[in-house]
């Protein structure tokens, strides 16, 4: 079928679901936004097929070398030599964008191709410079405040540049902060800190459940203060963490969000860039699977319980009581501005993030962290297309194991 027409038919189906669609810099767009995941799991695979959709497609900018065999032959014996940052530095570069123009081909010209760049990265400068000198459509980041965005991205006035927060004082600050380089962000993604997968939006695992990040707290009170500020109906919000139906995305909607970002739905896709048996461990865990704990960064976060995570746990008081002194990084490059492993901060994670998440990516469940949010899942422990996926989110398609009364009140499907 022509993909103008399947784009078409979509945002109609929004209509006819009830949805609105919404707008970025003048695209018209289907109201799912497809979630950063890294390492090399939202690549320009996966990025691309939602973008083919009519949907906001998101390449994860860190690492990506590791897709890349030709790069990671050149990289991955690095240890001792005084380069190794540099050289491995830069092959992520070209990795980056060779997974922008991969995901731009396969999108032909639909829908949003994303970077989504953590401003706890060493290289987020370089990340963000090459995003948009590749020609990314727009700019995600979080773990942390992107006061530097606008002046990172002068020259580049055409890429929307969407920051994640949680609550409506993180938005106040950064608008405030924003507005005097003369630029608002084009969009802003609330993520719930409870919900969402990943590193996570709060000073410590205690605070995920502060009433302040409900989406019926939060988002109201950023459009308040958008009213307040004059800017009302300018930066649409996109509501992140725990949805997985029609039914979640037209609540948020009532609640005055524009369109919605999942994370963990997409990456057990077939067009998902991580390995078969990294979206198996994913689809096949049970909420008391999942766990949350302090990570490397200092951020909390949620994943799968392994066998990998679960010796981890055993043994992080011994490796905290161990971390006092600061080390070479062992994978030769920095990844993190601040990592507890290579900078012996003994009050958060001691392992190393990259190398756990990309023996992730390759499915490795006795070496690997999976990163998971806490919703359920929309085809339970099948691995499906994106565009299901899509077809799924706007109430378009209703799988009849789905529709059966046992399923109903996990996937808001009318029994």
């Amino acid at each position: 079928m022509d993909k103008d027409k399947v784009v078409a038919g979509l945002l109609d189906l929004c209509a006819a679901a009830g949805l609105n669609t919404w707008n970025l810099r003048g695209k018209t767009l289907v109201p799912v936004v497809q979630g950063g995941m890294g390492v090399g799991v939202s690549a320009g695979g996966l990025a691309g097929a939602v973008a083919r959709q009519g949907g906001f497609g998101t390449v994860s900018s860190v690492d990506l070398r590791r897709l890349h065999p030709d790069l990671m032959e050149k990289t991955a014996h690095l240890d001792k030599e005084l380069d190794a940052k540099e050289t491995i530095d830069a092959a992520n570069l070209v990795a980056l964008d060779r997974e922008i123009q991969r995901a731009r081909k396969l999108a032909q010209g639909h829908g949003v191709i994303a970077v989504n760049v953590m401003k706890a990265l060493s290289l987020y400068t370089g990340y963000v410079r090459q995003a948009l000198e590749s020609g990314a459509d727009a700019l995600v980041v979080g773990a942390g405040l992107p006061l530097d965005l606008p002046e990172l991205a002068r020259d580049f006035p055409n890429t929307a540049l969407i920051p994640i927060l949680s609550d409506a004082r993180g938005v106040q600050l950064l608008v405030r902060k924003w507005e005097k380089r003369g630029r608002l962000p084009d969009a802003v993604v609330i993520e719930h800190p409870r919900l969402a997968g990943g590193h996570l939006g709060a000073s410590n695992v205690g605070d995920l459940a502060d009433p302040r990040f409900d989406f019926e707290v939060a988002i109201p009170a950023v459009l308040a203060f958008f009213r307040a500020a004059g800017i009302e109906g300018r930066i649409p919000l996109i509501a992140a963490g725990g949805i997985s139906c029609q039914a979640d995305i037209a609540r948020l909607q009532a609640l005055g969000a524009s369109a919605v970002q999942l994370g963990t739905a997409f990456a057990v896709t077939q067009e998902c860039d991580a390995a078969p048996a990294f979206k198996q461990v994913l689809a096949q865990a049970k909420p008391q699977d999942v766990v949350e704990f302090i990570s490397v960064s200092g951020l909390p976060a949620r994943a799968v319980r392994t066998p990998w995570l679960n010796k981890y746990l055993r043994i992080e008081p011994q490796l905290k009581a161990a971390a006092h002194l600061k080390k070479k990084c062992n994978m030769s490059f920095d990844c993190l501005a601040h990592c507890g492993l290579r900078d012996g901060d003994a009050s958060i994670g001691q392992f190393c993030i990259d190398q756990q998440l990309g023996h992730a990516m390759d499915g490795n469940v006795h070496k690997g962290l999976f990163f998971r949010g806490a919703g359920a899942l929309p085809f339970g422990d099948q691995i499906r297309s994106a565009a299901e996926l899509m077809r799924w989110l706007i109430g378009a398609q209703v799988p009849a194991y789905l529709s059966a009364p046992e399923h109903a009140h996990v996937h808001g499907v009318a029994a």
